[in-house]
């Protein structure tokens, strides 16, 4: 039985990256739930974290985060950055991986990319044109 190769474009995570990427998830919305982070761009704010994507050698993850509520993601993102030196050491005692990765943080977006197209669906004209494909001529 041939393998598939692992170097191919356009292929996506592996299920080990895939695994690896939830374990850090959970426990990263654990640890900034529970921790008190004294940056003053996360006080009063729920933070939450969507996504982790984890490089192939699990070394490097990136946390896709954004608020709960109110709240600037990409200020969040620069925060949990300023954070993230603390915020690994307290995942290396959380997870049971051979090494604690890197942490990245990007604003996720996609709440908001979501709420637009939501928007655009409630607006008279598109919904003017969909109920016009629904009737009969």
């Amino acid at each position: 039985m041939k393998r598939k190769s692992r170097g191919h474009e356009g292929a996506g995570p592996s299920q080990r990256q895939l695994r690896a990427a939830e374990l850090v998830r959970h426990a990263l919305v654990e640890i900034v739930a529970r921790e008190d982070l004294r940056d003053p761009d996360l006080r009063g704010v729920s933070v939450t974290i969507g996504e982790v994507r984890a490089s192939p050698d699990l070394k490097h993850m990136t946390a896709f985060v954004s608020a709960l509520g109110p709240g600037d993601p990409r200020l969040i993102a620069r925060a949990l950055t300023r954070c993230a030196g603390f915020l690994r050491g307290r995942l290396a005692r959380s997870i049971d991986l051979r090494f604690t990765p890197e942490l990245h943080f990007e604003p996720d977006v996609s709440y908001d990319e979501a709420r637009h197209i939501d928007e655009l669906l409630a607006s008279p004209e598109v919904a003017r044109d969909l109920k016009s494909e629904d009737e009969p001529e």
